[in-house]
C-alpha cells in the first residue's frame, strides 16, 4: 500500500507556492482556512488528499517553476498579500502567478523588495540569524554631521533594545548611506527620531548581493540565475 505523505499545513502552503509559513500561520489564526470543512489548529498536518480552502477558494498545487522578482516599490504601496488593502503590492504588480513579498518595506519608503512564489526561500531569508545585509539611502531634515554618523553606527536605543552596530556613511549634507543586518519595525526612522532627526526620504537599494540596478520605480525585473543561486541558495 502506498504511504500517504503528511506535512504541517503551513509548510505545505509554503511548498506549493501559496504563501510563506509565517503568512500561513496568520491565515490559520485569522480562521481564514478550512481543511475538510473544519478550522485547522496550529501545527495541524495535512495530506494531498485533504481539501484546503482559503477565503472560500480551493487551494491548488502548482507545478510552475518558482519565480523570483526584484521590485522597485513606490511610496504608498503596502507590502501585504491581503487584497482587502487597496494599496497592496500584489494587485499593484499584477503578476500572472501567485507571489508574495520577502519581508517588508514601509508604506512611506521606496526601493528594493524581493517577491517570489518559493515559500522555502522566504523562510530562509527571514530568519534573523543569517544576518543579511540591507542597504539604504536616507535623506533627513537636518545636517548629517560626524556625531550623527557615529551615533547611528554605534547603535541606538529603540523598542526596548539597542540596535546592532552598522555601517553608516554621509553622502551629502542631508543624505547618508546605512547598511543594516537586522530588521526592527521602522528601524531607521526610529533611530533618526531618537537622535532628533526626521526622515524625509528612505530608499532601499540592496538586499544581500541583489541591487536595484536600472529598475524604474514601480517596475520589476526577474532575478538572474546567478543572483538566485548565489544569494537565495542559502
Amino acid at each position: 500500500m502506498e504511504k500517504i505523505t503528511v506535512t504541517r499545513l503551513n509548510k505545505y502552503l509554503s511548498e506549493i507556492g501559496y504563501c510563506s509559513r509565517r503568512a500561513a500561520d496568520k491565515l490559520i489564526a485569522e480562521e481564514r482556512i478550512l481543511v475538510n470543512d473544519a478550522l485547522p489548529v496550529m501545527g495541524q498536518k495535512v495530506s494531498p488528499e485533504d481539501r484546503i480552502y482559503i477565503d472560500g477558494e480551493k487551494v491548488q498545487d502548482s507545478n510552475k517553476a518558482p519565480v523570483y522578482l526584484a521590485f522597485n516599490k513606490p511610496v504608498g504601496v503596502v507590502c501585504t498579500t491581503d487584497v482587502r488593502d487597496q494599496d497592496n503590492i500584489i494587485d499593484y504588480i499584477n503578476f500572472p502567478q501567485r507571489i508574495f513579498p520577502i519581508g517588508r518595506l514601509d508604506k512611506p519608503s521606496e526601493g528594493l523588495i524581493l517577491l517570489t512564489s518559493d515559500g522555502d526561500v522566504v523562510n530562509k531569508i527571514l530568519r534573523s540569524r543569517y544576518n543579511h545585509e540591507k542597504e539604504y539611502i536616507v535623506t533627513v531634515d537636518k545636517l548629517v554631521n560626524p556625531d550623527f554618523v557615529k551615533r547611528m553606527g554605534n547603535g541606538v536605543p529603540i523598542l526596548d533594545t539597542v540596535t546592532k552596530a552598522c555601517e553608516v556613511e554621509a553622502i551629502t549634507k542631508f543624505t547618508f548611506r546605512i547598511v543594516l543586518t537586522q530588521g526592527l519595525n521602522r528601524q531607521i526612522r526610529r533611530m533618526c527620531e531618537y537622535l532628533g532627526y526626521e526622515v524625509v526620504k528612505l530608499k532601499r537599494v540592496r538586499i544581500m548581493d541583489i541591487k536595484l540596478e536600472n529598475t524604474p520605480v514601480g517596475t520589476y525585473r526577474l532575478l538572474a540565475k546567478e543572483e538566485i543561486y548565489k544569494t537565495l541558495s542559502i
